[in-house]
């Protein structure tokens, strides 16, 4: 079973490595938001250091929805759901290892590109490993949050247009915590970990949650 599990993320990896059009599409879209809104805010340094961890989270968040829609889309097209549904290993592990490795080549990359970014937008050397941290804890809830309406739109042919419309307003309580975690590091009013514990507690039932919820949604789907 683990080793179905570890065939999963491994292949998920590997084509994600492959097309190039994963991560590193999710990379550049995060330089973009982050390059852009400098320029449309003006020369002020205060105001965007002040609301430069809303702008990286946002970036991520939204650089995260793009290609959610190939999850299981992809799987869907050339079978190989078919044959996850039919094997040994339970949905729900499937769909975890497939979320995982969504993780690894989206989240985790915005995570670590995160300092360099940091500096566009003037963000303080006291905030950059509090903003590191908030998205290593949280992005894997957009991931899985987004697993579940991937799997709900993966038998559409036109689910890209749907994918983000119902992902985004879930993800809500995930920016709201993380910026204020970010920002709470920066001498907010209440302690860093008031927010950050929360934003764990937010992305580990995400997890469990989006898995469940996936996983019913393909077997719905079959």
């Amino acid at each position: 079973m683990s080793r179905a599990f570890l065939a999963i993320l491994s292949r998920d990896l590997t084509v994600a490595a492959r097309a190039g059009g994963g991560g590193e599409l999710a990379l550049v879209f995060f330089l973009t938001i982050t390059v852009l809104v400098p320029f449309a805010l003006g020369p002020d340094l205060n105001l965007l250091s002040r609301i430069g961890p809303a702008i990286l989270w946002l970036g991520a968040l939204l650089s995260v929805l793009i290609g959610l829609d190939r999850l299981f889309q992809s799987d869907e097209e050339d079978g190989s759901l078919d044959l996850i549904r039919a094997s040994a290993l339970p949905l729900e592990l499937a769909v975890l290892a497939k979320g995982l490795a969504h993780w690894l080549t989206t989240g985790l990359p915005l995570a670590l590109a995160s300092p360099l970014l940091g500096l566009l937008v003037a963000l303080p050397g006291e905030g950059v490993l509090p903003l590191i941290a908030t998205l290593l804890v949280g992005t894997p809830a957009l991931s899985f949050i987004g697993a579940a309406g991937a799997a709900l739109a993966a038998g559409l042919r036109r689910g890209g247009l749907i994918v983000p419309v119902l992902v985004a307003p879930l993800t809500v309580p995930v920016l709201i915590f993380g910026v204020s975690a970010a920002n709470a590091a920066l001498g907010g009013t209440v302690p860093f970990l008031t927010p950050f514990l929360i934003l764990c507690a937010i992305s580990l039932a995400a997890i469990v949650v989006g898995t469940i919820a996936a996983a019913a949604a393909l077997r719905q789907a079959d």
